[in-house]
């Protein structure tokens, strides 16, 4: 009796018994679910600061409020690094409806970042439908000069993955308005980029390329309810009118801000590792999904190691990037300094998918950069993070250039994303709090292994 309680005994300490990675994940996690920061950050950018557009104040004041925060954590360095950032701004709320008979249906728009404002008394013009650009062009002028024109092509419900149904259909809002301009198109009308039928247009940034300034036209998103009731109204009364107002425009460059926490490396202080989500938001919403969440588990990375007291041998940088919802100026500004100043990147990580429960990581590099990473799966499989593939890591992190680097973007459940991406359902109540501390501890858990193993 004695040898078998012995045996289980020692069995169990077996079971227990963990690596020193194994330890470490777990004290991160522990720390991260029971003592987080970033669900408070959260709501105080959210809440007490909101949109956070490029230029406007509240940009202003979330550069501020995040480096008086990340000063506090007693980090080797916080420093800000200017950026010249577009300043364009909405108006007036939009309005729009359906005019058949003389019988007006209102139905709910928003102007596209960066657009042109219509005529002070609007637009009124015949719509012509189109599920895609290439339409354009069979088209023609003939049927096009004149009108609106009215790209109606739904993202792919039949993609699991809702970020390539998003990617399939986002050509119509952000190349849409430059194209149909060149066949005299006097306004643009696109439909939500959105897997749910709601009444919430959701904006996103076009771009009128090398066009003349003057065959720049007006561009909204119509709501996917919206978009319905003016394509099912096209097939009965195809000559009806379309109606829409806007007032956006756009000022003079503005300078700001990427926000920047710095870990000194211990071993390796010339290798730096990065860390980072977008500050900036779109303002129809308070951008706690995109990318509140990334900011601050981010920072919430650097936090976690100095509550553990974990001293890093590479420089870990967390950097908050302006600017990537209408111009990528923080990112390609951040990579500029970068490669002037000759610093060696070996790793890279972004989180702008949302604050929802993690899944894994999206790793952009060549076959053994993802088996490198990949090695590391099974320490995740008791967080329940299964997905390491390769894919796409980040906009922000993307122009970062250095002789060998590997960048990986969290990857969260993002079915419910789209819901609220760029849209005024974008709010601090669509976050839970736990999702959002898995994720800081996913991406530190990720960064400490690099960190330790290194990329080579």
């Amino acid at each position: 009796m004695r040898k078998l309680s012995l045996l289980l005994i020692f069995n169990s300490l077996l079971i227990t018994a963990q690596t020193p990675d194994e330890q470490k994940l777990k004290d991160i996690y522990d720390q991260s679910l029971t003592n987080s920061q970033s669900y408070s950050w959260l709501d105080h950018l959210s809440n007490k600061i909101g949109a956070r557009l490029s230029g406007s104040a509240n940009a202003q004041k979330a550069i501020e409020y995040t480096k008086a925060e990340l000063d506090k954590l007693g980090l080797d360095r916080v420093y800000l690094q200017e950026v010249m950032v577009p300043h364009w701004v909405r108006g007036e709320k939009e309005s729009a409806y359906i005019e058949i008979n003389k019988k007006k249906i209102p139905v709910p728009i928003c102007a596209l970042g960066m657009s042109v404002a219509t005529p002070e008394k609007g637009i009124l013009a015949e719509v012509v439908e189109v599920q895609s650009i290439k339409e354009l062009e069979i088209l023609g002028v003939e049927k096009i000069k004149g009108r609106i024109v009215f790209f109606n092509r739904p993202m792919n419900n039949a993609l699991v993955e809702p970020m390539e149904a998003y990617r399939d259909a986002g050509d119509q809002r952000g190349k849409g308005p430059r194209e149909a301009s060149k066949y005299g198109a006097v306004g643009v009308i696109v439909r939500s980029l959105t897997l749910r039928l709601d009444d919430f247009p959701h904006t996103g940034g076009t771009w009128y390329g090398d066009i003349p300034a003057a065959q720049h036209i007006p561009a909204a998103a119509i709501s996917t309810n919206g978009a319905a009731l003016l394509s099912k109204s096209l097939k009965t009364n195809p000559n009806l009118k379309f109606f829409f107002k806007q007032s956006c425009k756009k000022l003079d460059d503005v300078l700001s801000y990427n926000v920047i926490g710095e870990i000194t490396g211990s071993e390796h202080p010339e290798q730096i590792m990065v860390v980072g989500g977008h500050l900036d938001s779109w303002d129809l919403g308070d951008g706690a999904q995109d990318d509140g969440a990334g900011v601050v588990q981010s920072m919430e990375v650097l936090r976690i190691f100095k509550l553990l007291g974990y001293k890093p041998k590479h420089t870990i940088r967390a950097v908050l990037f302006i600017n990537e919802e209408n111009g990528v100026r923080g990112g390609d500004a951040y990579a500029a300094v970068a490669q002037s100043s000759n610093e060696n990147h070996i790793f890279a990580m972004e989180s702008d998918s949302g604050g929802f429960t993690p899944r894994g990581f999206t790793i952009e590099g060549d076959e053994a950069d993802v088996a490198r990473i990949q090695r590391w799966k099974p320490l995740f499989e008791p967080y329940m993070l299964h997905l390491f593939a390769k894919g796409h890591s980040g906009t922000d992190v993307e122009p970062i250039k250095s002789s060998k680097i590997i960048k990986v973007g969290l990857k969260p459940d993002t079915q419910r994303y789209f819901d609220h991406h760029h849209a005024a359902t974008d709010t601090f109540d669509a976050v839970n709090k736990r999702e959002l501390e898995l994720g800081a501890a996913a991406m530190t858990s990720l960064m400490y292994l690099v960190d330790q193993y290194g990329i080579d």
